[in-house]
């Protein structure tokens, strides 16, 4: 059994694979301060809900752009693994050049979903990963890394609204029925859905434009959901983009 973790600023999200198959995959929230113990018992009962226990893990790959929770996870295979655990970066096999200036500057969930995009369409690809920050990540026709744009996320923007404008609040992500809002909450859920609709349209239009090459645009990531609806530029959604990324890499890790 193979455990795929992804550790993101405000979500991490823990697959379990078994002969290459994701059997099982949850979403929990990022805790930063959380020690190799702390991990390990979070981890330890979400195995127990399949009857299954560490004994059981075989291999494991995380990526993380938190760097000390990355420390803590190989703390905890060290502990409780066996030492079976590989942190995803650079300087692994990655089946993927890398055309950055500097390649250790990517975060490693902007590299995994690369991978993981190129493999399943196996030409030109745009990832929109919608999380802490909106990534858009770009892979040429020949399976290079090309670079990507950093925007703000979607939930960073509400709060931040909400924090600075003394008579605006946070409202939940949902489309109101109308664009012109006839309330305060409905004219602020219009300005993000559609807004961030509008950004991911103009980013994604422009990359494709500076590829000069058909791609296939991917939206992945937690807050995916609420916006890809209102999106003329993405071309499917894949929730388990990341975990499937994990996999490939760590296969490719063990010739």
């Amino acid at each position: 059994m193979l455990l795929a973790i992804d550790v993101g600023n405000t979500q991490t999200v823990i697959g379990m694979f078994r002969d290459g198959s994701l059997e099982e995959y949850w979403r929990l929230a990022t805790d930063r301060d959380a020690t190799a113990d702390a991990l390990a018992t979070r981890l330890a009962g979400l195995l127990d809900l399949r009857d299954l226990k560490f004994r059981d893990v075989d291999a494991a790959i995380v990526s993380s752009v938190v760097p000390a929770l990355g420390h803590e996870y190989e703390e905890l295979s060290e502990r409780y693994l066996r030492g079976s655990l590989a942190l995803v970066g650079p300087e692994m096999k990655l089946g993927m050049p890398i055309r950055m200036d500097n390649p250790h500057e990517v975060g490693a969930d902007r590299l995994v979903n690369s991978v993981a995009a190129y493999e399943k369409v196996g030409g030109a690809c745009i990832v929109a990963d919608f999380g802490t920050s909106t990534n858009y990540d770009v892979v040429s026709a020949k399976g290079e890394y090309l670079g990507g744009v950093l925007a703000p996320g979607v939930e960073i923007s509400i709060e931040a609204l909400a924090q600075r404008a003394a008579r605006l609040f946070k409202v939940d992500l949902e489309p109101p029925k109308q664009v012109i809002g006839k309330n305060t909450a409905a004219a602020l859920q219009s300005g993000v859905i559609y807004g961030f609709a509008g950004q991911v349209d103009a980013i994604v239009g422009r990359l494709r434009e500076e590829l000069e090459d058909e791609a296939t645009a991917i939206a992945t990531g937690g807050l995916a959901g609420p916006i890809v609806p209102f999106c003329e530029q993405i071309d499917e959604v894949d929730d388990q983009l990341t975990l499937k990324g994990l996999r490939l890499i760590w296969e490719r890790n063990q010739a």
